[in-house]
């Protein structure tokens, strides 16, 4: 498999491709910028090597202990890690997951401390607002995250299939070198 530095570099490369692609496809540079923020986010932060230890899992930093649970309840290089659209889904629903029960300890604690009197069916309608009123912004998004990851998958699958490949065939064996003749001439025999 490529490494984590490799998978970077593939990610930058890709990343003028998918801008103009974004572009052509959207007409809206905004919804562009998007796309292509959310595949570096894809392809840096949020990609398919998070199921182990690997340079995406570092860069969470001091947070990177929220994917210890989704590295032991997944094998690596799984249909459920690295399987297209279902991968980056599980990873979005896990992360919303964790990012929900941050959302909850914050309101009590807010509202504990200063009484600001948070109901959950006002975050409810205010987010609700929210994600109609950019559900294109947040469609341009999960494509993104999906590129990036895609990016990821596809030179994975393409490194396997090219060492399967120079693994089947046979290896080429030099070519036998006529031997070299010393350059001392032998004398002549005389004759008798």
């Amino acid at each position: 498999m490529p490494s984590g530095k490799s998978h970077d570099r593939i990610t930058f490369w890709l990343l003028p491709l998918v801008l103009v692609g974004a572009l052509y496809v959207t007409l809206s540079p905004a919804l562009s910028v998007t796309v292509a923020i959310a595949f570096l986010i894809g392809g840096l932060m949020l990609g398919p090597d998070l199921d182990i230890y690997s340079v995406q899992y570092r860069r969470w930093g001091p947070l990177r202990w929220i994917w210890y649970p989704y590295q032991k309840a997944l094998k690596h290089r799984s249909r459920w890690s690295h399987g297209p659209i279902v991968g980056t889904l599980g990873r979005v629903i896990y992360l919303s997951a964790w990012t929900a029960l941050g959302t909850v300890v914050g309101v009590a604690i807010v509202n504990h401390l200063w009484q600001a009197q948070l109901t959950w069916p006002r975050l409810s309608t205010e987010l609700s607002a929210v994600a109609i009123a950019y559900r294109w912004q947040g469609l341009a998004f999960l494509t993104g995250l999906e590129l990036g990851a895609l990016s990821h998958y596809a030179s994975d699958w393409i490194d396997s299939r090219l060492k399967k490949l120079l693994k089947g065939r046979p290896k080429k064996r030099p070519k036998k070198r006529p031997k070299k003749r010393s350059k001392k001439r032998a004398k002549p025999r005389r004759r008798s």
